[in-house]
């Protein structure tokens, strides 16, 4: 049975989620204590985001041990318990896989640093010769996703410059080569460690990746990254060789080939392609069930955008039978609440985009705090932690601003969060988005993103796959699930306009007089 066809899954950022040994960083047992209230929220499953071991340079996307637990977050036995008692709370687990790269601290690359050049420690990564006279220049043009080149020279062990290593991101992720069949057998068998202790599935960071050209060109143009993160593939008009190569399908093949022994669990994969007919190859029958298109995360709030980020979205997947799966947002990009303007009208405005989301057919993915409102935490330089923020020499400023952990109840410094002092700051205007206060709040955010759920799991306007689109109003648009009666309408003009027919069962906002506001949407029956 694939469940995961029209489910809600909770994304949980580990570090920020919940604590429970007051330490100040989120940890297994935390979101365990807490299930009961994602129970309440309704949603189907969740996502972890990395626990492994790591020395945290990327705060858990640099993996030392991928069969392990850090410490800071627990152990194997917490993280069955939490296994177990999410299943008790009829809640799927699915984790993240960081297949790309490894940590600079994993047993095999310190092997390679300590072997020859050529040898088979090395070759489970990409070293090579530098070029110029004497080797001081990198390998090739490649850059970093987060800042700067793509490659890091090392020392022979006289203490004389030798090869450098690839590494798409922080230079403590070296990347791997997956040419070389020890880097599939052992991901095969982190993927049946966590799958044989009773995982879900799995969502795999940078899918796109791995794979290699053999010769590693030179990209051509102006591949520096862009504010926003840089991992989209590029077009086929100005390919990207550092990523969506076509080798990389057999080893989404492969994950595939070993999850196809385990009933019932899911892949889905991180796939900044902005290619439909890319795109779509990632979810051929045999390779990922579903893919991230983050056109909609990209759109800004304007409803012809929208509409064809959603139009593009259901295109792509159509003529291979997968679901979409849509978020708003996740650890790597700006809250809606800040990304459509802040404030009042941005709070407003990520409210009706939530309506609109989880009226769309597919999975919806919400990311822990967006169901609360949060926005983006305005944090000074000196609290940073990104590895962005030096990368980039302090042109910017990271992911930091959508990772600051989540307000539960109470208050400064920790909201609940933990007794201690939270890893990154808690903002004062987190005070007033507390979870405990908007449960009791029937206006809340969280009332709203909950009713939506429930209408989404009960209502029979939330059947089929396909949408039908209404005229509307300059600014605005309304669909529909085919064959179903069920009316979401948006408006992102700047005058209240008038509602479709149907009586309307949920809004993100006040309907005076069966008007439609700026800044609303509305679902009608």
């Amino acid at each position: 049975m694939q469940w995961w066809r029209d489910a809600v899954v909770y994304q949980i950022y580990v570090r920020s989620f919940a604590d429970a040994d007051g330490d100040g960083v989120g940890d297994l047992e935390g979101i365990r204590d807490r299930l009961g209230y994602l129970e309440l929220l309704g949603v189907d499953a969740i996502w972890l985001t990395p626990f492994y071991t790591s020395p945290m340079a990327d705060h858990g996307y640099d993996v030392a041990d991928p069969r392990n637990v850090d410490p800071v977050f627990g152990d194997l036995a917490a993280f069955d318990r939490l296994v177990a008692d999410a299943h008790d709370h009829g809640l799927r687990v699915t984790i993240d896989l960081v297949p790309n790269h490894t940590s600079s601290e994993h047993e095999w690359f310190r092997a390679a640093l300590a072997a020859a050049p050529g040898s088979p420690e090395r070759a489970r990564y990409h070293f090579r010769r530098g070029r110029g006279p004497n080797g001081d220049q990198p390998p090739n043009n490649w850059q970093s996703v987060f800042g700067g080149p793509a490659w890091t020279r090392v020392q022979n062990p006289d203490g004389s410059p030798g090869e450098w290593y690839l590494h798409l991101f922080a230079p403590e992720q070296p990347d791997l080569n997956w040419t070389n069949p020890e880097v599939w057998d052992d991901l095969e068998k982190t993927l049946r460690f966590w799958l044989d202790r009773g995982v879900d599935g799995f969502r795999i960071d940078v899918a796109h990746g791995m794979s290699k050209p053999p010769d590693l060109p030179d990209a051509r143009g102006d591949r520096a990254p862009s504010p926003d993160g840089e991992r989209w593939a590029a077009t086929v008009d100005a390919p990207d060789p550092r990523f969506d190569h076509d080798d990389v399908h057999a080893v989404h093949r492969m994950i595939r080939a070993v999850l196809d022994h385990y009933p019932g669990r899911l892949v889905v994969g991180e796939v900044w392609v902005g290619d439909s007919g890319r795109f779509c190859r990632y979810l051929r029958p045999d390779e990922l069930h579903l893919g991230f298109d983050f056109r909609l995360v990209r759109a800004p709030f304007e409803a012809t955008a929208i509409r064809t980020a959603i139009e593009q979205t259901l295109a792509a997947v159509a003529d291979v039978g997968a679901p979409p799966a849509w978020t708003l947002s996740n650890h790597d990009v700006s809250r809606p609440v800040t990304r459509y303007g802040g404030g009042v009208e941005g709070h407003a405005r990520a409210r009706a985009m939530a309506l609109v989301l989880l009226a769309l057919p597919g999975v919806v993915y919400l990311y822990n705090g967006d169901e609360l409102g949060l926005p983006d935490a305005d944090l000074p330089d000196e609290v940073l932690q990104d590895p962005i923020w030096e990368l980039s020499g302090h042109t910017r400023r990271g992911r930091d601003r959508c990772r600051v952990p989540i307000p539960w109840e109470g208050s400064a410094p920790g909201y609940g969060f933990t007794s201690g002092d939270p890893w990154l700051p808690m903002p004062p205007e987190y005070g007033k988005l507390v979870a405990a206060e908007q449960l009791e709040d029937t206006g809340s955010t969280l009332s709203l993103v909950r009713r939506a759920i429930e209408l989404r799991k009960t209502h029979p306007g939330f059947t089929g796959s396909e949408l039908e689109w209404f005229g509307a109003p300059e600014g605005c648009f309304a669909f529909r699930r085919v064959g179903t009666t069920l009316v979401c309408a948006l408006n992102t003009s700047g005058e209240t306009v008038p509602l479709p027919p149907g009586e309307a069962i949920l809004a993100s906002g006040p309907l005076p007089d069966g008007m439609l506001p700026p800044g609303t949407a509305a679902w009608l029956a």
